[in-house]
This record gives C-alpha cells, sequence and structure tokens, in this order.
C-alpha cells in the first residue's frame, strides 16, 4: 500500500496540483507614463551627453511590491490585494527615464544596460510612495540629486493625490496621476 501512496504524491507535487500558497490578487498594479518615447526613434548621444538614473534608494516599507499605508504617526499596513508588477522605486525610476527622453530628447540609459559612459547620473531617494490614511491622499516624495561635470545639485518633488476610495485600483490611478505631475517637473529640473 505505501509503494502506491508515494509515488502519488510525489505526481501530484511535480504537477503543480497542490497548492498550499495564497490566492494570487484579481490584478497587478504597474505605472504608465503619460508621455512616451515614438517607436522607431533613433537617438544619440556624445560621450559625456546621455543621462542614467538610478534606482531611487528607500526606506524598509518600499522593500516590497506591497503598497503601504500610513495609518498614524508611527503606523503602517499594507493595502489589501494590492501588489505592485515590481519594487515602487523600479517602477518610479522607468517612469522618470521615459519621461525625460519623451520630453528632452535625450538619450536616457537604463543603470543595468550602460557601458563605460553613463553621462549625467541622477540618484535619489524615494522616502514616500503609498497612501496615506490619515489624509486621504496618494503621497509621493523623491529627493534627487543630480551629478555632472559642474558639481552636485538636489531637488526634493512631492506630489499629493486625493483618493476617495481605498482600494488598490484607486490608490493605484492616484499614484499614477502623481508620478506623470514628478516627471514632468523632473524633466523639466534636468534640462534646466
Amino acid at each position: 500500500m505505501m509503494k502506491r501512496f508515494l509515488p502519488l504524491v510525489a505526481l501530484a507535487t511535480l504537477t503543480g496540483c497542490v497548492s498550499f500558497g495564497s490566492e494570487p490578487p484579481p490584478f497587478l498594479m504597474a505605472l504608465s507614463a503619460d508621455e512616451q518615447v515614438a517607436g522607431g526613434s533613433n537617438r544619440s548621444a556624445s560621450i559625456g551627453q546621455a543621462i542614467t538614473i538610478q534606482r531611487p534608494e528607500v526606506p524598509q516599507k518600499l522593500i516590497t511590491n506591497r503598497l503601504p499605508v500610513q495609518t498614524g504617526e508611527t503606523t503602517i499596513a499594507y493595502l489589501a490585494d494590492a501588489l505592485w508588477v515590481d519594487t515602487p522605486n523600479e517602477l518610479f525610476r522607468a517612469l522618470l527615464s521615459e519621461t525625460l527622453a519623451a520630453r528632452t530628447g535625450r538619450v536616457v540609459l537604463d543603470p543595468a544596460t550602460y557601458s563605460a559612459d553613463p553621462g549625467t547620473i541622477v540618484n535619489g531617494q524615494l522616502h514616500e510612495f503609498g497612501l496615506d490614511a490619515r489624509t486621504g491622499e496618494a503621497v509621493i516624495v523623491y529627493d534627487a540629486a543630480i551629478t555632472d561635470a559642474n558639481g552636485v545639485r538636489t531637488r526634493r518633488f512631492e506630489q499629493r493625490e486625493r483618493v476617495f476610495a481605498q482600494d488598490a485600483q484607486t490608490v493605484a490611478q492616484a499614484l499614477n496621476r502623481a508620478a506623470n505631475r514628478i516627471a514632468v517637473e523632473f524633466s523639466d529640473w534636468v534640462s534646466a
């Protein structure tokens, strides 16, 4: 009897028929740039003229694909069924890169793919990227630092977007709108 039982358990485990995890969320959230580079566009840059936006540093609450909710002065929860397709800092970096390239025509390199010359480098810290339940707002706070031949310059970007429901889809859309507003301000600042 035992000999017949073991192969059945092994077969069920290998085929994925047995699931001990939780149910997946109904959808995953992403950011989408309002302004995008047109397909087939060619761009070039001389040595030192490209720009590379590094993945922003984040506090512990954002080292996840979950959406943080500030519930009190010192308390944080995570919104139910709200999962990003990637970490917020990578999604935000990609949106900044796409918007900057579309609005300025500059060559914007991905930090994972640039070779010997990253050009101007933008570092930063993404302090907030979530929901403040106390005010009913989606909040993004990003400190950027540009390092180039002229030295270093910094700027804080902050956007808030009112939300009227605290569900994944509503909050993700509010964060997307706020992130796109920051991306426009950011591209103007980088180009100045």
